[in-house]
């Protein structure tokens, strides 16, 4: 049986080889997967050395019901996008104690209401950027799902249940192509 936990990583994995390759390519800079337990999944570093990290989400679905299920978050359908709060809580650590630059990237995809059919938008922020944003907001864009069997991979727990969100109006538009 083919899992959804283990669909959404590969398709994840494969826009990460494509940043990677754009970073490659089309930048000073050069990138590869990361190797570190519990960091973004790309580093990137510049002539000089220095390393900044990248943590890439695809967003295909769309929370229809956001309105509905965090009323109180302000947030629309087709402008909002998650982040494992797991995650976002570990990024924060990350860039605290050990003084890192990580950007969240998103594609964007299958949001027919904000694009085209077959297009992708490319958005992103720096965590500290993000922090602000969720200090303000609080648990108010937090959104704990139940679980399901696509969340398990051999036995084990994969999926995740705990997201926060972001509208898009308050990230940046990047404005290069993958494909």
């Amino acid at each position: 049986m083919n899992y959804q936990f283990e669909d959404d990583l590969s398709f994840s994995e494969y826009y990460e080889h494509q940043l990677i390759g754009y970073v490659n390519k089309s930048t000073s800079f050069s990138a590869c997967k990361t190797t570190e337990k519990g960091y973004p999944d790309i580093e990137v570093k510049d002539r000089k050395g220095k390393i900044f990290y990248i943590e890439v989400k695809v967003q295909r679905r769309t929370f229809m019901s956001i309105e509905t299920k965090i009323p109180y978050s302000g947030l629309k359908p087709s402008e909002t996008v998650a982040l494992n709060l797991s995650d976002l809580e570990r990024y924060f650590g990350l860039e605290q104690d050990h003084n890192l630059q990580i950007f969240i990237f998103w594609a964007l995809l299958n949001r027919p209401c904000v694009l085209g059919e077959e297009e992708a938008n490319y958005y992103y922020r720096l965590v500290s950027e993000l922090k602000p944003i969720w200090q303000k907001e609080g648990d108010k864009r937090k959104f704990r799902r139940k679980s399901g069997k696509g969340d398990e991979v051999d036995g084990k727990h994969k999926g995740v249940t705990v997201n926060y969100h972001f509208s898009l109006k308050e990230l940046k538009l990047w404005d290069k192509k993958l494909f």
